[in-house]
């Protein structure tokens, strides 16, 4: 069993933010874990600017402005595992993880911080019919397969949905010689912000169909083409209004889900409105001593809420973790310390 004062889980944003302002608040034995094998989480492939406006009032990219905090945990004695997954957490601050490096580890904390992030909706979330055709990608996935891997998603490719992620990459595929045919949106309004409609569809002349929606895809091994359709106020395909799109990609930007699998099998409550995780106004769970933050309690619209989010968590963990200390009077090194976060 490894013990630390504190515990965090993600390392994206969120975790990093809260991880360094706990240790700023004195906290001594703090633990990273990231799945991935760097750290930075979503922020890594978003290689496009518009990060950092309101905490460092510059414009930075994903990558750049992960850097300003990786750094600060580097020069740290946070311990860090990447490319570490997390089979299981308890209401009782355990975690069980596993990497190639460490194998099987069970770790006890006196405090946890949850920033799982979220995940991407699928196309079965959204129910379109048809076969299963190479070329059907979330936006995030393609986002990912492009600015980190190296690959191209397809010559010509139409978008369902006007999330920021789905405009950010009508913008990118363009730049990168692929035909944007256009982004699809059932609702009236688009669901990003306003500035990625402008940078990102209005100034690379991409349609923007507003009250439509994709019925169905065309294709066998590889995407052909899809039908698109009106919808009514119920959100239904209007008969009769239908039109085929030739392409061979289609990318889905229709919705975030936070990331909460690991805080439902310890039975912490969740917010039924969103799905995130429920928190008092210090970000604490129904658990106590478990936080949570980031995009794992709300989904956010900038990289610099979550970041603000996560400290107001990491302190919220300190101020915890060392009221207990106080109340005890044991020193964090001492054996029995085992035993506190029973």
């Amino acid at each position: 069993m490894k013990r630390f004062e504190l515990a965090v889980i993600g390392g994206g944003p969120a975790g990093l933010a809260a991880a360094l302002e706990a240790r700023q608040r004195g906290i001594k034995r703090i633990i990273l874990l990231e799945r991935e094998r760097e750290l930075g989480g979503i922020l890594q492939q978003c290689v496009h600017s518009g990060f950092g406006l309101h905490l460092f009032k510059e414009e930075l990219t994903g990558p750049e402005y992960a850097e300003r905090f990786i750094e600060s945990i580097g020069q740290s004695d946070i311990v860090c595992k990447t490319d570490t997954t997390v089979l299981e957490i308890t209401d009782r601050r355990t975690v069980t993880a596993v990497n190639d490096t460490d194998g099987y580890m069970e770790i006890e904390a006196e405090a946890l911080v949850l920033a799982t992030g979220c995940r991407e909706r699928t196309r079965e979330a959204v129910g379109i019919p048809g076969d299963r055709p190479a070329g059907i990608l979330t936006a995030g996935s393609a986002q990912r397969f492009m600015n980190l891997e190296g690959y191209r998603i397809g010559k010509r490719a139409v978008i369902l949905g006007s999330g920021d992620v789905g405009l950010i990459m009508a913008r990118r595929l363009t730049l990168e010689g692929s035909e944007v045919a256009a982004v699809v949106e059932a609702m009236p309004a688009p669901s990003g912000l306003r500035r990625n409609v402008i940078q990102c569809l209005d100034d690379f002349g991409i349609p923007l169909l507003l009250g439509h929606t994709v019925t169905s895809v065309i294709g066998k091994n590889r995407l052909e083409g899809v039908r698109i359709a009106q919808v009514d106020s119920r959100m239904q395909p209007i008969s009769g209004t239908e039109t085929l799109i030739p392409c061979d990609a289609l990318l889905l930007s229709v919705g975030l889900i936070p990331e909460n699998d690991l805080a439902l099998q310890a039975g912490i409550a969740i917010n039924e409105d969103n799905q995130g995780l429920a928190v008092a106004e210090r970000m604490q769970t129904s658990a106590e001593g478990i936080f949570a933050c980031g995009n794992a309690v709300s989904i956010h619209s900038l990289a610099d809420y979550v970041t603000i989010q996560g400290r107001l968590a990491g302190r919220s963990a300190a101020s915890f973790i060392l009221d207990r200390q106080r109340r005890t009077g044991l020193d964090p090194d001492h054996p029995d310390r085992r035993h506190m976060a029973r």
